[in-house]
């Protein structure tokens, strides 16, 4: 297959190893929806951070030499985004354009939004996990376009008498991208 690394996590991605579970990424890309919201300690291995998580204690916690490897190895970046679309087609959502990149709602968008938008949805959690380990994995066009989209969804979510997103899920996504300073208020 391929040359095995010293990284778990980056074996991982480069598909010759697999998470602690002893699952490949290629076979997470294919899962069905309902497994992508019935299982909780895959999110952390698709997207990881350089912080600990407190939900999975066995998931990956990136190195500055792992952020550096997925900056600057193409299959890695490949991977990662590969991750980044299988996740969107879950939120009913893909990624269109090559620059800028641009994400929009997909025509499936009202079926597959009822796994994400409710009020406390624990997706919303992991909607600022994906974005920034977008971020720090070298991704951030996809990062800023991903919550632009959020974003938008949010303004029709505060239109509806019991918005499905909240004002505090749209602070954490800001903070996250960290776009405050460009944008002004929301």
């Amino acid at each position: 297959m391929g040359q095995r690394t010293n990284s778990r996590l980056l074996d991982f991605y480069l598909g010759v190893g697999t998470d602690d579970r002893g699952r490949y990424l290629r076979e997470m890309l294919q899962w069905p929806d309902a497994q992508l919201e019935k299982v909780h300690d895959y999110i952390q291995w698709m997207f990881p951070l350089t912080e600990k998580s407190a939900f999975n204690i066995h998931a990956p916690v990136l190195t500055p030499l792992e952020i550096d490897e997925f900056r600057s190895n193409p299959k890695l970046r490949q991977n990662s985004k590969a991750s980044f679309v299988r996740i969107l087609g879950f939120y009913g959502l893909i990624l269109s354009g090559s620059h800028p990149s641009k994400v929009k709602r997909a025509l499936y968008f009202e079926e597959s939004s009822v796994n994400w938008i409710s009020p406390g949805n624990h997706n919303h959690l992991r909607i600022t996990r994906i974005l920034k380990s977008l971020l720090t994995l070298g991704l951030e066009e996809e990062a800023i376009a991903f919550y632009g989209c959020l974003k938008d969804i949010y303004r029709a979510e505060c239109a509806k008498s019991s918005p499905g997103i909240s004002e505090a899920a749209l602070s954490f996504w800001q903070r996250a991208v960290n776009v405050k300073q460009r944008e002004g208020p929301i």
